[in-house]
């Protein structure tokens, strides 16, 4: 299973964005990184694994929060540097501030305009004190 692997174009650190999309909706609902392993394994366990940069391993989306994307198709642009998820957001919640999406803001009148509101508040959600998951 390492063939399609190797038609990714990695970036210099190895890694290749991948965005998450609501597989009903479309909406995008959040960026993250991922290595080799943790897009071999978002495919074997069809669920969405990123590589955490901060923490340096491997991120099961929703290992902390219980917000699993569960994953429903994989696509890969034609350049074969971008990595596109269709995913059921399980909770309905895939940003650690609470909110649907990691785009809840709208570029208005030259600012920054929050414009979705926090399903859940973070610190019910994360019970480590880690402020990503």
């Amino acid at each position: 299973m390492t063939d399609w692997l190797d038609e990714i174009n990695w970036n210099e650190d190895g890694l290749v964005p991948a965005i998450a999309q609501d597989h009903k909706t479309g909406r995008v609902l959040m960026m993250a990184w991922m290595n080799r392993e943790a897009l071999a394994l978002t495919a074997s366990e069809q669920r969405a694994i990123y590589w955490s940069r901060s923490r340096g391993r491997l991120w099961r989306k929703g290992e902390e929060s219980g917000h699993v994307q569960k994953l429903h198709e994989l696509r890969l642009d034609c350049d074969a540097d971008v990595i596109v998820l269709m995913v059921e957001q399980l909770g309905g919640i895939a940003c650690h501030t609470g909110r649907e999406s990691c785009f809840y803001r709208v570029f208005e009148n030259g600012a920054w305009k929050t414009v979705d509101p926090v399903l859940k508040d973070p610190h019910a959600i994360y019970h480590t004190g880690h402020a990503h998951e």
